[in-house]
């Protein structure tokens, strides 16, 4: 093993050993040729002498072979290999691969990402051969390392090509005793699409009249992006649904205009999103959203929440309740929105709206200023004026129907038999009459309506209260039997009419019922006369009968006689029908629903005997098949009739006016009532 590669070194090689002696013994050596070593001849000892200089990089290892010969006969010889190792010594630099290393790097690389691996070797070994790595410029360590070892140079910061677009580096290569050597790195940043667009908003006209004209131009938007190339190509957009526009201006701003008339009663508020995106892969997008207000103006009038309205009052109310209430919507803001109420002018059944309603201008309340009475008028309109406090006002009209509903506030009036004074009604009854025959009819009216005018009738008092009864709702006064000898000639009935409102009011009435054939059968009168006849009256009556007797005799033998000379055929006293004169219907009574208080058609004949003011005598008949006939009421002919003795009843023409027939009745009541004191 060599440790010195210096030329002319000798090293020295032990010798060979023979047995024999003398010239039989070792006399020479030869050494393989070679470059390196030959045998130095003058040496007493055996040396190899170094004759050119040793190069480790070129030869590590040489075989050498030495040959010793005797001086014998024959010659022998011995061979031995000399294994020479040629040991390093440090004198090569390290040596790069190259002199220029290039790289392409793309920005915002990860770090640790390597980005190239240097590499330098050294000829040497060992020590001197171990290579290590270091970057020559301090500027660039915080962005890029290298491992001493591998001379891999990685990214250890943030690469931005918008800031630094290239680096360019030494590489220091370094053997184990100082020998070093250089080389050149150019590292190139490639753009990368990592910059979404910037969009800034450098005007903005907000809020903005709700009238303005489509393409007013409302805002100035400028977009940049920091990118190169295509990455910094930028187009931008605006969220759908929005009556606005970007239109392009001059290089990188847009005007936002609007596209068509704005309505803040149906949005107040926009939220404009714009979008910037740009032409990388992928692309990159930002987003600004803008918020434009849009200001009222007064273009809406009042509305209200129903096309009419409708309230419901009863009668007798107190003034100042509530009828209803009104209200109107004005989509306007503030005092464009602001509504007040108010009645239009107008007329209620002649006098001001004014005088019979009220209305709150701020809510819309309406009140009653007066008490209503349904009899006198059951509904009326009047007209509701809602108005903004805008400038100029708009408004708008509203109907409202007042409807008065009825109370039982009237009780039932009695038409018949009718209550006049002192005078009383008399009904005459046949003896023959059956169970179920029309006797009379209690007529009432009530000025109420619906049910608070639905009437009832009722027997509350009679003298036999078997014989008679009363239909519910017709008022008719029907018997109830046949009429028998022992039944009293005098009936007294006193009638309840009352109504279905709750709750309910009632009249009275009474009526008087004679059971006879004739008034010849009729007792004196005296005691179904009022209660206020007196004494002195009576004591009239009999003179005054004195005095006309011979006139009222007179006078019935004239009318006899021309009834007979005309032979017309006799119209029976109680044979017609009683009409009540149109007199005793009230006007502004009508039948209710068709269940009013007048049901069926009955005519009543009303025929005055003397003392017309105190006593009247009725027959009824009506036009129901259960109606007594009249030949079941009076049996008798007309020949019958005519026997004055017999009935005080005489036959009337058609022609006998009432200028006739007012005197023959006050006589005929006088003779009744001599005749009642009489017998």
């Amino acid at each position: 093993m060599i440790h010195s590669a210096d030329k002319g070194n000798q090293f020295s090689v032990e010798e060979a050993h023979d047995a024999d002696i003398g010239q039989n013994a070792v006399q020479r050596y030869t050494l393989q040729k070679n470059d390196y070593f030959i045998l130095a001849s003058d040496s007493k000892k055996l040396q190899l002498l170094l004759e050119n200089t040793l190069d480790r990089e070129k030869q590590r290892e040489m075989n050498l072979t030495l040959t010793a010969f005797d001086g014998g006969s024959p010659q022998r010889s011995g061979t031995v290999v000399i294994h020479i190792t040629v040991l390093d010594a440090n004198d090569n630099a390290p040596v790069f691969s190259q002199s220029v290393y290039k790289a392409t790097l793309p920005e915002n690389s990860p770090l640790d990402t390597v980005v190239i691996s240097v590499s330098a070797t050294d000829a040497d070994e060992g020590i001197n051969g171990d290579v290590t790595y270091d970057l020559g410029h301090d500027d660039d360590l915080n962005v890029f390392s290298i491992d001493t070892k591998t001379g891999e140079i990685r990214i250890s910061g943030v690469i931005d090509f918008e800031e630094r677009s290239s680096f360019e580096m030494r590489v220091e290569a370094k053997d184990g005793l100082g020998l070093t050597s250089y080389a050149q790195v150019i590292i190139d940043i490639s753009d990368v699409n990592d910059n979404a667009p910037m969009i800034n908003l450098k005007s903005l006209s907000s809020p903005i009249p709700e009238n303005v004209l489509p393409g007013t131009e409302v805002g100035i938007i400028n977009i940049h992006d920091i990118d190169s190339g295509a990455n910094r190509q930028v187009r931008c957009s605006i969220n759908q649904g929005v009556p606005f526009k970007l239109v392009p201006s001059f290089k990188n701003y847009y005007s936002l205009v609007t596209t068509e008339q704005l309505d803040r009663e149906l949005v107040s508020d926009y939220n404009i999103t714009i979008t910037a995106t740009d032409e990388g892969s992928p692309p990159l997008s930002s987003s600004k959203t803008v918020q434009l207000s849009v200001a009222d103006i007064n273009d809406n009038p009042p509305v209200f929440e129903e096309q009419s309205y409708s309230a419901y009052v009863t009668e007798n109310n107190k003034p100042g309740s509530t009828l209803c209430s009104v209200t109107a919507r004005d989509p306007d803001w503030r005092q464009n929105g602001t509504v007040i109420y108010s009645l239009l002018p107008g007329e209620v059944n002649g006098a001001p709206v004014s005088s019979y309603l009220s209305v709150n201008g701020d809510t819309g309340v309406i009140h009653a200023v007066r008490s209503f009475d349904y009899e006198q008028f059951k509904s009326f309109k009047v007209h509701v004026m809602a108005r903004d406090n805008g400038s100029p006002p708009l408004s708008s009209n509203v109907t409202v129907s007042v409807f008065i509903s009825d109370v039982n506030d009237n009780s039932p009036q009695i038409l018949y038999p009718t209550p006049e004074g002192n005078s009383f009604m008399t009904e005459l009854v046949p003896k023959a009459a059956h169970g179920g025959s029309l006797v009379s009819k209690v007529i009432a009216v009530d000025a109420d309506s619906g049910q608070n005018a639905w009437l009832s009738y009722q027997i509350v008092k009679s003298t036999d209260p078997g014989l008679f009864t009363i239909g519910l709702h017709s008022g008719e006064i029907r018997t109830q039997r046949d009429i028998s000898e022992s039944d009293n000639m005098k009936q007294n009935l006193i009638v309840s009419v009352k109504d279905n409102g709750q709750p309910p009011l009632s009249a009275t009435c009474a009526m008087y019922l004679l059971i006879s054939d004739n008034l010849a059968e009729v007792p004196e009168l005296k005691d179904i006369s009022n209660d206020e006849k007196n004494s002195k009256l009576t004591s009239y009556l009999i003179i005054a009968l004195v005095s006309v007797s011979t006139i009222f005799l007179t006078f019935i033998i004239i009318v006899m006689g021309v009834r007979f000379c005309r032979r017309r055929k006799p119209r029976l006293l109680f044979d017609g029908a009683v009409a009540i004169p149109s007199a005793y219907l009230p006007p502004n009574y009508a039948d209710v629903d068709g269940t009013g208080t007048l049901r069926s058609t009955y005519n009543y004949d009303a025929y005055l005997t003397t003392g017309s003011r105190t006593s009247d005598f009725k027959f009824v008949t009506s036009y129901n098949d259960n109606t007594l006939p009249a030949d079941q009421t009076l049996r008798k002919s007309p020949s019958d009739f005519a026997d004055p003795s017999t009935y005080p009843i005489i036959f009337f023409p058609k022609s006998f006016t009432l200028a006739a027939f007012v005197p023959l009745s006050i006589l005929t009541l006088f003779f009744l009532f001599v005749l009642s004191h009489i017998y």
